[in-house]
Order: structure tokens, then C-alpha cells, then sequence
């Protein structure tokens, strides 16, 4: 059947009935070997589905093929999916190959598929965004963010004044200057979000600039449009934009109350009904629907709807585990690919005449990146950041992505860009999105600020000072085992501690990390406050060591592999002498595993490797507990310190002094020595080590036992004779140092990051519930 389109002159062949599902490969063969003439012209490739198949299976082969090598590069994967397009377009391959591949059926449904990917992925961009967050934008992030919007379309606007092209080409060039020319949100978020710096500070200003330049951009695109329309007088525009207010209308008048209503009657703590998600997401595709009378506002639209859903829990973040992984991985890179497949040559010499359209659009990119990546570097310059993060700060501002993409396959599609000028901007989208992540790397390196030049630990603490301890909390059952180590570790007026609690929560639907600092003089509790346990139980220990103790609770929310940041900036910020974290493993009662989340020993193992000061890592069994009586004379605490040598050693041992110092603790430190180098203190390491245990010697409220051992089984014993004896025992972490204490217990270890003896206190094997600190003393290394 043929149809002819008399607006466009366009033939459209069409075979009925349509070859969809075929019979399979099986078929093809069978038929091969047929002497029947009929049963010979079945090809399962002429079928649109084998074909559809055929096509995302290669894409998927090449995608992966590609991204295995560059990653070794530094490259992201978009650079990969982006790069498999190219290969299989008409650019790359031959007519007749790229015919086979993707016939006109197949192109029409691979794009439905492609377009609707985007959607979903400019739809949960909307989900994950905290509108609060352009409340609270810095006052440099708004310079960078609006200068930096502004400063490139004004460079184009003085060039194009001294030039004589066509006034038509003079317009259609600054249009899309305007588009070029901003740092969208989405697309930042992601390069952020890859180069897991999105809650640094540098990501934070990066963020926040990319919120104000999105907002300037459309307010700009918003005028331009608004003064076409009064000047042309075009009807047909002026109804579509009627159309689009009466939907935004709709979406923030009716459907934003609706889903506000679905989250105050959601029950706390509880996840939302699976009905209402199944609602939102056909609310979604209804709109997808819709905007088919303004394709340009389809994805706008979507990003819009997504704006429109409360961001967090419960509704925002069910959203997003439930679509997010089926976007990411097979919608989102089809997407990807589709536009790079679009691409129909290669020959950009035709962008060489400036005269033409496509000469002065391929000259305005260039101008504009270069004035937007100054203008990012130089103002942060002036405000006294480091040169290096300035340059990286510039690098995130002129990095482009999906968003960008998306936008100029949109004006391809409309025929705005044609040929050449698609292919020169898709190629430079490709470029900045693969040369400015590893430019970023390059410059800003986010370990290097938690390098300290002073010491930060218990040993070197002067007396009778005050002690910053960092406390992480992930779970409410964290609380009771920090505030009772926290309680023996004997906080008195002429030995405060101050107390950081960092509440560390998973960023769950939405895209910006949150940072709240609690302040106590607040009269009553948000009642979206994500902490409320926590900062009441800490409170009450307040409290209750009033003048020797002074507690300040903070929140982060932000992605699990990227709260490493959020721990050694605070700790650094603080001055923290000591950063306790909770094991990654809890126990019932009966001794059998609750949970183990891996996720949390990762962290922990990160934390060790790069925090500014030193770390304990806090093995709750349930046995620190409060157990005074006022008739009993007896201390309330047993305490033992296992002492082997070596600085982490001598990092526990000063903080169990400290803790010795508490009537109602009992100390007793277990030195375990080898028999070769039981009187032989020659080496500086072991001589500090006497000097360190010649305190507990002399001490009277101390108990000193020491023993020979001859290796590791022996330490073994000795150790699981002292599990039901003590409430609590502390070791050193003494990582990668052999000794003949320990001598074949490190090929049984199986948490490498509590160290040897921490490893046979956490291990399933010792049933009693007494309960393990390990410390690290600050890193050498990082004093360098």
C-alpha cells in the first residue's frame, strides 16, 4: 500500500500484512536445503523484531567491547554507547551493510524505544531533584552559574554584529547560542555522580552553578520565544504555548497535591503502596502521549512531571529503585546510541565557510566553550580558590552529555541541523564528554585535602584538654553502643570530649546530597527530620555529663560510595582526634548474624585508608552496658587491653588509660610477647612501646599481665579465654605488621580491616557477647 503525504511529498511503502515475528533461525536453515521455491524466500532478518534484537545485541556487543578498553582511560561509559552508534551509522558502514541492519520498520521502533528511554530518564532527573536546592545556592555558585550562562551568548552577539551574514542566520545562530551555552543539571549530576565527587565541595558548587545557569537558560529561551511570537504574530505558536501553561497548571495545580497527599497519609518508616507508583508511571506515559502535538515538549514535559513528585522518601525514592535500573541499562544507552547511529558523514570540510549557517554555528561552539570554560575559571580564581580546583571547577561547567544530546537530535529530527552540522556537534558533545572527566580527575584529586601536617590522635593529646571524637551512626541500634563507649570513656570537666555525631543516611530518590546541621536552639524537631532518634538519645547523654560532655549532631545524606567524603571532611573540619564506626556486622542475642551489610564494611576499609586522624571500629556484642549499683562497691565495667606493640597499640592503649581513669571501670592490659625479643628493646619502635606500658606498670588502678607466646594458636587461646571474662576488649589494628604473636593467623583472617586479633574477637566462633574495639592511629603517610 502506498500512501503519499502532499505536505511533505513524502512515499511511505508499507507491506501487508506486516513481517513482524519470525519463524526463527531453525526456519532459515530447513528452507536452505528445500527444493521448494516458496519456502526458499524466507529471510528471518526481512522480520522487524529478529532484526530489532539483531540490532541492540550488536550495540550491546560493541558498547561493552569499547567501553573495556576506555575505561582504562578514564573514559565513561556514555563515551562508549555514544562511540557504538557512530560505528554502526551510515558513516561508518557501508549503504548495503547499514540497510541490513536497520530497515525502515526497525528505525521507527528502535527510536519509540530510544525516545521513550530519555523520557523516563529526564523524568526521574525531575524525581531526584530537591527544588530547595536554588534556596539555598551560595553566593559564588551564583556568579560562576549565571556568569558563565551569560558571558558566552554575549561574546556570540559582539561577533555576529561585525559580521554580514543574513539577519534569518544571525537569528538561528543565537538561539542556538542559548542553548549551548548552559551547564544543564542532569548532565552535570551524572559527569558528578561518575566521578564520585558529587558530595564534595567542589560538587556542591558544581551543582549548585548548574541549577542557577539551567534557570537563566530557560528564562532566556522563554523570553526569545514569547518576543518571536509578538513579533510574528504566529498563532499556531502562541496556542502552544497556552497549552503548555494549562499543563503546567495541571501538573503543580492538581497532580503535585495529589502525590504530597500520597506521602503524608504513607505510614513513617513504611513503603508506599505499589498502586500508586503504577498510577504515577502511567501518569508519566499518558504525558509522553500527550505532547505529541508539541514534540519539542516532550521531554520538557517529562523533566516537568518529574519536578512535580516530592523528592526522598517515600514516594520520590521508590520512583527511582523501581524504573531506575531498567533506564540506566538497556533505555537510556539505546538512546545514546540511536543518536550517534543518526549521524550520515564524516566530511566536515563544509563547516569551513563562515559565511554560510553551518560554518557560523560549527565557529559559535567553539567560541562558546572556550568563553564559558574562562569565564568558570577565572571567577573562582578571583574568589581565592586553588588554581587546580578552578580548573577542574571550569572543566565540570563546559562538559556536555545526554541532556545536550538529546536536545540536538531533537533540531536534527526537526530539521534545524542537517548533515554536516549534526555530525560536528555530535562529535563535540563526544569529545567534551570523554576529555573533561579525565581533565577533572586530573586536576582535583578529593583525598588530597584530607592530608593533615600535625598529628591528630590520642597519644599526642595533651592532658586535661579537650577530645573532638567524630561518632558515625548508619542505624538506630548504633546509638545504645556508642553512647555506652562513649559513657566509660570517662568525660569529666577537667577532660571534656566533644561529641560530632555524623547521622550517615543513603541518598534514595533525588539527585542532590543533603548536609543539616542541628542546631540546638531550635524549640521543636522538623517534622521531615531525618535524625529525630538519634539527636534526642545523644541529647539525654548531654545531659546527663552536663559541663563534660558537648554534643553537636549533624545529617548527611548522600550515595554509600560517596560518604567517605562526608566522614574525612567532617572529621577534618572538627579537628577530630578520633573517628569511631560502627562493624558492618550485628548480632541477636542468641550470638546469630542480624545483618551484614557489605556496603558498610567498604566504607569502613575506605575510612581506614584515608581519614585525617585516628580510627576505632566499634564491634557491638551487647555487653557495654550500664551496670552500677549504688550498694556495690564493685567497678561496673571489665576492661581488658590486648597489647602487642606497634603504634596502634600504643593508640588503644592511651585511650583505655583514659577510660581506666572512670571508677567504675577495670582495666587489665594482656601483654603478649614473644620469647626472641622478650628483653631486646633496641629498635626505636619497641623502645616506645616500654615507655608506653611503663605508665600501666606504675599504675596502681591498672592491672599488668604479661606472657610468653610462642605463636599465633597460643595468642588464640589466650584470647578465647578472655571473651566471657571482659565487657569489653580493646586491640590495636596493627595492619601488615608481623610479629610472632600472631604468626599463622593472617591466611584465616576474614575482615582484613580489623587487623589479626580484631578478626578472632568479630569471628562466629566466639559465642560471648563481649564486644570489640579496634583502633588505628592516625596514618604516617598522610602527615607527609
Amino acid at each position: 500500500m502506498n500512501v503519499v503525504s502532499l505536505e511533505n511529498q513524502t512515499r511511505v511503502c508499507i507491506t501487508l500484512p506486516p513481517k513482524i515475528h519470525s519463524s526463527g533461525l531453525w526456519k532459515q536453515f530447513s528452507s536452505s536445503n528445500d527444493n521448494n521455491t516458496t519456502s526458499n524466500n524466507y529471510y528471518w532478518l526481512d522480520f522487524s523484531l529478529p532484526r530489532l534484537e539483531l540490532t541492540i545485541g550488536v550495540i550491546f556487543v560493541i558498547t561493552q567491547a569499547c567501553h573495556f578498553l576506555l575505561k582504562r582511560l578514564g573514559l565513561p561509559l556514555f563515551t562508549s554507547q555514544l562511540l557504538a552508534g557512530i560505528l554502526l551509522s551510515p558513516a561508518a558502514l557501508k549503504k548495503e551493510h547499514a540497510q541490513k541492519l536497520m530497515t525502515n520498520e526497525t528505525v521507527q521502533v528502535f527510536g519509540s524505544i530510544a525516545t521513550t528511554g530519555f523520557a523516563f530518564f529526564m523524568f526521574l532527573s525531575g524525581v531526584k531533584m530537591d527544588l530547595s536546592v536554588i534556596t539555598r545556592v551560595g553566593k559564588r555558585a551564583f556568579i560562576i552559574g549565571f556568569v558563565s550562562m551569560i558571558a558566552p551568548p554575549i561574546c556570540v552577539l559582539i561577533i555576529l554584529g561585525s559580521t554580514s551574514l543574513e539577519v534569518g542566520k544571525k537569528h538561528k545562530i543565537m538561539f542556538m547560542s542559548l542553548i549551548y551555552s548552559s551547564s544543564v543539571f542532569p548532565s552535570i549530576h551524572c559527569l558528578l555522580s561518575d566521578l564520585k565527587i558529587l558530595n564534595s565541595e567542589l560538587g556542591r558548587i558544581g551543582l549548585s552553578a548548574a541549577v542557577i545557569s539551567d534557570l537563566v537558560s530557560l528564562f532566556l529561551l522563554v523570553f526569545s520565544g514569547l518576543m518571536r511570537i509578538a513579533i510574528t504574530v504566529n498563532v499556531k505558536s502562541s496556542v502552544r504555548s497556552l497549552y503548555g501553561l494549562f499543563f503546567l497548571a495541571i501538573v503543580f495545580g492538581i497532580f503535585r497535591p495529589a502525590m504530597q497527599c500520597i506521602v503524608r497519609y504513607t505510614p513513617e518508616g513504611k513503603p508506599v503502596h505499589p498502586i500508586f507508583i503504577t498510577i504515577i508511571t502511567l501518569l508519566f506515559l499518558s504525558s509522553v502521549s500527550i505532547t505529541k502535538w508539541y514534540p519539542r515538549f516532550l521531554f520538557l514535559a517529562s523533566y516537568i512531571l518529574g519536578l512535580a513528585v516530592p523528592h526522598g522518601p517515600p514516594l520520590g525514592s521508590a520512583l527511582v529503585e523501581k524504573l531506575e535500573t531498567m533506564v540506566n541499562s538497556l533505555l537510556l544507552p539505546t538512546f545514546v546510541t540511536a543518536s550517534g547511529m543518526r549521524i550520515t558523514t564524516l566530511d566536515l570540510r563544509k563547516l569551513t565557510d563562515y559565511t554560510t549557517l553551518e560554518g557560523g554555528i560549527a565557529i559559535m561552539s567553539c567560541i562558546i566553550t572556550l568563553a564559558k570554560f574562562l569565564a568558570a575559571f577565572l571567577l573562582p580564581l578571583l574568589s581565592q580558590m586553588p588554581t587546580k580546583d578552578c580548573l577542574a571547577l571550569a572543566c565540570i561547567m563546559s562538559c556536555k552529555g545526554i541532556v545536550e544530546l538529546s536536545i540536538f537530535t531533537a533540531l536534527y529530527d526537526s530539521k534545524f541541523l542537517v548533515g554536516e552540522m549534526y555530525s560536528f556537534v555530535t562529535l563535540l558533545v563526544l569529545c567534551l564528554a570523554s576529555l573533561m572527566p579525565v581533565l577533572v580527575k586530573l586536576f582535583y584529586n578529593p583525598s588530597r585535602k584530607y592530608a593533615v601536617y600535625h598529628t591528630r590522635n590520642i597519644v599526642d593529646s595533651k592532658p586535661n584538654t579537650e577530645l573532638p571524637i567524630v561518632v558515625c551512626i548508619h542505624v538506630p541500634d548504633n546509638v545504645r553502643a556508642v553512647i555506652n563507649l562513649l559513657d566509660i570513656s570517662c568525660p569529666t570537666k577537667d577532660n571534656p570530649m566533644t561529641i560530632n555525631v555524623l547521622h550517615l543516611i543513603k541518598l534514595r530518590g533525588q539527585s542532590t546530597p543533603i548536609f543539616i546541621s542541628h542546631q540546638k536552639k531550635r524549640k521543636s524537631l522538623s517534622s521531615r527530620s531525618y535524625s529525630e532518634n538519634v539527636i534526642v538519645s545523644f541529647n539525654k547523654f548531654e545531659g546527663n555529663n552536663w559541663g563534660a560532655v558537648s554534643v553537636n549532631t549533624f545529617t548527611a545524606v548522600s550515595p554509600s560510595n560517596l560518604m567517605l567524603d562526608d566522614i574525612c571532611t567532617f572529621a577534618l573540619d572538627k579537628l577530630a582526634s578520633l573517628i569511631i564506626l560502627p562493624f558492618h556486622r550485628r548480632w541477636y542475642v542468641d550470638g546469630s548474624i542480624e545483618s551484614d551489610d557489605e556496603g558498610i564494611r567498604l566504607l569502613n576499609s575506605k575510612v581506614l585508608e584515608k581519614a585525617p586522624c585516628s580510627v576505632g571500629i566499634l564491634i557491638d556484642r551487647g555487653e557495654i552496658r550500664c551496670q552500677i549499683q549504688e550498694t556495690s562497691i564493685d567497678p561496673s565495667y571489665n576492661i581488658a587491653m590486648i597489647f602487642l606493640g606497634g603504634r596502634d597499640d600504643r593508640e588503644a592503649l592511651a585511650f583505655a588509660i583514659r577510660m581506666a581513669q572512670d571508677e567504675r571501670v577495670s582495666l587489665t592490659v594482656m601483654h603478649l610477647t614473644a620469647d626472641e625479643d622478650s628483653d631486646d628493646f633496641k629498635e626505636w619502635d619497641k623502645f616506645i612501646d616500654l615507655e608506653s606500658l611503663r605508665q600501666v606498670k606504675t599504675n596502681g588502678y591498672i592491672s599488668y599481665i604479661r606472657k610468653e607466646v610462642i605463636d599465633g594458636p597460643e595468642t588464640t587461646m589466650i584470647v578465647r579465654s578472655m571473651v566471657n571474662e571482659f565487657n569489653l576488649i580493646i586491640v590495636g589494628r596493627r595492619d601488615n605488621l608481623e610479629s610472632p604473636q600472631t604468626s599463622g593467623l593472617k591466611d584465616w583472617s576474614e575482615f582484613t580491616e580489623l587487623g589479626i586479633l580484631g578478626d578472632l574477637l568479630a569471628s562466629t566462633d566466639y559465642l560471648g557477647r563481649c564486644s570489640v574495639l579496634v583502633v588505628q592511629q592516625q596514618r604516617t603517610t598522610q602527615l607527609a
